[in-house]
């Protein structure tokens, strides 16, 4: 685990700042129990001069997936925090990610002991299909960050997604960046058809209602829509699943396949489609990671797979994906290391963090960063424009396909912010 980010300035002025902020953490009362304070009244995790911050990501998992370089990606932007100066005059104490090994039970305990053990302030970024920790992080007050890819990050007060609610509840939006952008590369929705398939899990069953309804709206018929893959452990044998998609249209093929499922069912999937002779467009959203293009059997797999990015794509001029880019460096060391999409989704958890933190002020506390939170917005960010709370209810709407072609990523849709459109 990456352990704390500490810097050590001259013992003079550390000792001249702790003196003259003692008093400037005064903190509301809080109920006992919740956790938002600690015994001296001073906000939980806060000091004169550091913020305690941790993550949880899943390393590891039964299948083999690992999303361990999101915590990579938080160290990076906390990195920078801290050389800029930190959050007004407080370094960030950045203890690194428990592990969840993608399992609910050692989500939640990972949850409790950052709370209870670390009293951490913070937790960002949290990155786990299985995130049975929100609702303890909720009633302990914890600001808590991450990818809004499952309905934890939709309606609770103190949890938010770094590109917004990506599965809102009744009331909210949708994100259309997949269906517009796979209707430009099909050159048009009309007439054409589409199958969705995920795995068998919450966050699978909100990913199939929520694309299902996308796509229709974007002038797609929806042919095929299952949550129907085991999530525990990648199937064997794929040809049901297969039979199943390639009859979907009236007994045809659809014109297009997505996959909200990771990278091991992913491989599966679309190697037993190609095999069956699938000649359609097939695309998903996660595997954007050039480490995957280190095996032949991956990239072949892979090969010619649209994926959904909702951030820059890395090949981006930005001057924004500049600095991420010599963030991450920095914070491997000065190595050049591969780049994918869990690094920025660690890094955009913990940029959300930090931008409200610096808002609240030097007065930090549960209260005032909710506070800061409640009337937060920006702009020209690596995933468009942000706002809370807005973004607890809806995404930010943004975001570009990549082709995996020829053993490189090619972009084929633009960056873009789309119109998201009301979810029912």
């Amino acid at each position: 685990m990456l352990r704390p980010i500490r810097t050590l300035a001259a013992a003079a002025a550390v000792l001249a700042l702790v003196s003259a902020c003692n008093s400037a953490a005064k903190n509301t009362s809080s109920p006992s129990g919740t956790g938002s304070t600690t015994s001296a009244g001073a906000a939980r995790g806060v000091s004169g001069t550091s913020i305690k911050v941790g993550g949880i990501v899943s390393m590891t998992s039964a299948s083999g997936y690992s999303k361990k370089d999101t915590d990579l990606g938080a160290k990076a932007r906390y990195l920078r925090a801290n050389a800029e100066g930190g959050v007004n005059g407080r370094k960030i104490d950045y203890i690194g990610a428990e592990d969840d090994g993608q399992d609910p039970a050692k989500n939640l305990a990972a949850a409790r002991k950052l709370v209870q053990q670390d009293k951490v302030f913070a937790v960002s970024p949290m990155s786990s299909v299985t995130f049975s920790g929100a609702d303890f992080l909720e009633q302990q007050k914890v600001p808590t960050f991450g990818w809004g890819t499952t309905p934890a990050f939709c309606g609770p007060k103190h949890i938010y997604g770094f590109n917004g609610c990506l599965v809102p509840t009744p009331g909210g939006t949708l994100n259309q960046t997949w269906p517009e952008g796979i209707g430009q590369v099909l050159g048009g929705a009309k007439g054409k058809s589409v199958a969705v398939i995920a795995n068998d899990s919450d966050a699978g069953k909100f990913g199939v209602r929520t694309f299902s309804q996308g796509f229709a709206s974007a002038g797609f018929t929806v042919s095929y829509a299952k949550a129907s893959v085991p999530g525990t452990a990648v199937p064997s044998d794929w040809s049901a699943y297969v039979k199943d998609i390639l009859s979907a249209n009236g007994g045809k093929a659809p014109d297009a396949v997505v996959s909200v499922m990771q990278t091991p069912n992913n491989i599966g999937l679309f190697t037993a489609l190609k095999r069956a002779g699938y000649q359609g467009l097939l695309s998903d959203p996660t595997d954007y990671d050039p480490g995957l293009l280190a095996k032949d059997a991956t990239k072949q797999a892979l090969d010619g797979v649209y994926v959904l990015l909702q951030f820059e794509p890395f090949e981006s001029p930005d001057a924004k994906m500049a600095q991420f880019k010599a963030d991450i460096k920095a914070a491997s060391g000065g190595k050049e290391v591969p780049l994918n999409m869990h690094m920025l989704t660690g890094y955009m958890s913990a940029d959300l963090f930090v931008s409200i933190a610096r808002k609240a002020g030097r007065e930090l506390t549960v209260d005032s960063f909710q506070a800061a939170a409640q009337g937060f917005s920006d702009t020209g960010t690596l995933v468009g424009d942000r706002a809370e709370p807005l973004g607890q209810k809806n995404s930010f709407g943004c975001g570009a396909l990549v082709q995996l072609k020829n053993g490189a990523y090619e972009v084929s849709v633009p960056f873009k912010c789309y119109e998201p459109i009301p979810f029912k």
